[in-house]
């Protein structure tokens, strides 16, 4: 046992600092390229490389003179190929990156203010409802620490407050703003009727359409996140980070919106800001519910009264 304690304090004696801190990167880096590239294309496009790699050793070995001539000739291009290939992979690994190194420098000032308010939530989500219940479809794309300049220029430019007439007047069938994607940043309406990017991710259900699809992609490729009517269904969805929640209600998606745009609040204060929201919807519900029984029964009473007097 002495020995080797030994032995555990040579080989710490030996390993500086810097070569664990060395190996640690390497690994971190390893990770985050390879949880992003779960799931996606780049796995198979991985593999295919892999397989070009295998080919030239089996060609090194068995002296295919020819073979090797043409894959060292190809290899000069293997590095613009990898970046056209892997553009989006590339492109979302920067992203993360410059969101991780911004996050601690912008923490205490999320917790401390809001800079976008809360006043909006409750008009997005009676817009996202009310055209759920009318089977209208919608999508709606939020900005958050990254730029979508590239997608609203794509659109038509609004600049409006957030509302939720605008809101349904725009996803109405009637006005030509319906089609394509609504951006809001910086608490306002930047654009509508935007184009979004698909996703490529093979692992997306069949069964999603073309606003889902969108809404995916544009997450995956950036911070944001969208909210999502079906037109077929009439369910709501939720995207975020290139995933997707399906079938929510009004409370669950001002959770998710409020979540989203304020990160810093714990799941414990999501879940009962969710509760106090779902229990003021059922107050509201049985509100509406007494006074609509209230005008039934006043209704009656007068329908009553009216066949009485003509009765004499």
């Amino acid at each position: 046992m002495h020995e080797l304690w030994s032995y555990v304090l040579w080989a710490w004696q030996i390993v500086e600092l810097r070569h664990v801190m060395d190996i640690l990167l390497v690994a971190f880096l390893i990770y985050e390229l390879l949880r992003l590239a779960h799931g996606t294309r780049a796995v198979q496009m991985g593999a295919g490389l892999l397989l070009v790699g295998l080919l030239y050793a089996v060609s090194s070995y068995l002296g295919l003179s020819t073979l090797q001539w043409v894959l060292r000739n190809v290899a000069v291009y293997v590095g613009f190929g990898v970046i056209v290939l892997f553009q989006q992979e590339i492109r979302a690994v920067l992203t993360r990156l410059g969101n991780n190194i911004r996050l601690p420098f912008s923490w205490q000032k999320k917790r401390s203010r809001n800079p976008f308010g809360q006043e909006w939530y409750d008009e997005v989500v009676l817009a996202a409802t009310t055209l759920a219940s009318e089977k209208l479809g919608a999508l709606i794309v939020f900005e958050r620490e990254v730029g979508l300049k590239t997608l609203i220029e794509s659109g038509i430019r609004l600049d409006a407050r957030i509302s939720y007439d605008l809101l349904v007047t725009i996803f109405n069938k009637n006005t030509t703003l319906h089609d394509g994607a609504v951006i809001i940043s910086n608490n306002r309406v930047a654009a509508a009727c935007c184009f979004l990017p698909l996703t490529q991710n093979p692992m997306i259900s069949r069964e999603l359409g073309t606003r889902h699809r969108s809404a995916i992609g544009a997450t995956e490729d950036s911070d944001a996140f969208a909210v999502i009517v079906s037109e077929e269904t009439g369910s709501i969805s939720f995207s975020i980070d290139g995933r997707l929640k399906r079938n929510l209600d009004g409370p669950g998606l001002r959770r998710r919106i409020q979540q989203a745009m304020e990160p810093w609040r714990s799941d414990k204060e999501s879940e009962e800001l969710e509760l106090e929201e779902r229990e003021r919807e059922r107050e509201i519900d049985e509100l509406v519910t007494a006074r609509k029984r209230e005008r039934q029964a006043s209704h009656s009473a007068k329908t009553e009264e009216a066949q009485e007097g003509s009765r004499l």
